[in-house]
């Protein structure tokens, strides 16, 4: 996993987990791998592990098309009133049923519950699935060192909330609006429900904040801090505002597509959802008899520096960023068979991400077995926080 610590660039690179009888020569991995025991997710089209699997083998789209300012539907409330707007104003991927959520099992009264973020609820549920699908009662976790690392980077629902509540001067609405819309909280929720007494951050660095979240989990990890994390990231979306500052940025796609890498590339279409994955060392998921759905060898992360702008990656860095990523895990370029790349479907990014990827994994690698490459922002879009999970 490579992760370019940016304004918009997440990028994870995955490779195959090579068992102890491999007979690659590249050398072991320098820190101790970390295993995926436990995955959850839901994202626009898939409410669950599953359902996302079958999103993608079937190649669909959940990218759905709305009247801004007309009222119907999420796409057509984000705005007061119906203007004219850009076309790509008109275009989101969302997740069905944000509004539901079961506050009674989580011990939220109903009250609490209304001023209660939905990059929150998602979080809390995402988590318990996670543990679950690891085979682990959430409940024996209270009072362990297990920590909560996640990323998140847009805050709609105070901003919706607050300019449409009115006055709000009861104590313990006040205490409930405060907490409830709050970054911190999103991890410390977590931590207060389970009962965990580990490590919780959010980390906000734009599009990598899910993969930096677990560049920092999985160094928690080697140095004993916690035994157990959980990562991830989550966006919601609430407000046409952000959406219409980008479309007017030229940022967003006139007909809501992410083409990644592709010569019709236009710009991203924004997404929400939330990913949350359950990590261990790997020994202990060894002699805990855990299911491992994956095992990361070696991460890496950087910054741009002075590129061309600031939103603008660096070809440099991200060529530097892979690099250290396959020292850090002991393996060489042509290991590697498949990339998960950012691949947003931007004019700019794209071809850089493109031309670093083919520069860094190009090495020793027999032109038979090329790199793959693909992105999962074309069938759900730019999810932003949350693209490093998803």
């Amino acid at each position: 996993m490579a992760v370019e610590n940016g304004v918009d660039a997440d990028h994870a690179a995955l490779g195959e987990y090579h068992s102890p009888r491999s007979t690659r020569t590249a050398a072991a991995p320098l820190a101790e791998p970390i295993a995926i025991v436990g995955m959850a997710c839901k994202f626009p089209g898939a409410p669950d592990i599953d359902a996302l699997w079958r999103l993608l083998e079937g190649g669909g789209n959940a990218v759905t098309k709305g009247v801004p300012g007309s009222g119907v539907g999420r796409i057509g409330q984000f705005y007061p009133k119906s203007a004219n707007r850009l076309s790509a104003c008109r275009y989101a991927a969302l997740v069905n049923d944000i509004d539901l959520f079961d506050a009674e099992f989580f011990r939220i009264s109903p009250v609490e519950a209304q001023l209660l973020d939905p990059q929150q609820r998602m979080v809390l549920e995402t988590c318990w699935q996670a543990l679950e699908d690891a085979g682990i009662d959430p409940v024996a976790l209270r009072g362990t060192r297990a920590g909560v690392f996640l990323g998140v980077s847009n805050n709609d629902y105070r901003t919706v909330s607050l300019g449409s509540s009115g006055p709000i001067t009861e104590a313990a609405a006040s205490l409930y609006t405060v907490a409830g819309t709050s970054f911190n909280t999103v991890a410390g929720r977590v931590a207060y429900s389970l009962g965990l007494e580990g490590p919780a951050l959010v980390l906000d660095t734009a599009c990598s904040s899910s993969l930096v979240a677990m560049h920092q989990a999985m160094s928690v990890l080697r140095q004993g801090e916690s035994d157990l994390v959980l990562v991830g990231g989550v966006q919601a979306i609430f407000s046409g505002r952000l959406t219409e500052l980008r479309a007017n940025a030229g940022m967003l796609s006139p007909d809501g597509q992410c083409k990644a890498f592709d010569a019709s590339a236009n710009g991203f279409v924004r997404g929400e959802g939330c990913g949350i994955v359950v990590l261990k060392r790997l020994s202990d998921a060894e002699s805990d008899g855990d299911p491992i759905w994956g095992v990361v060898l070696g991460s890496a992360i950087n910054q741009d520096g002075a590129s061309a702008g600031l939103t603008v990656p660096s070809a440099d860095a991200q060529v530097g960023v892979i690099r250290d990523a396959l020292h850090q895990a002991g393996v060489v370029p042509s290991d590697v068979d498949y990339l998960e790349a950012h691949g947003t479907g931007t004019l700019v990014g794209d071809p850089i991400e493109l031309n670093s990827a083919a520069e860094a994994y190009s090495p020793g690698r027999n032109p038979a077995n090329p790199l793959l490459v693909g992105s999962i922002k074309t069938n759900i879009g730019h999810t932003e926080p949350s693209a490093g999970p998803a």
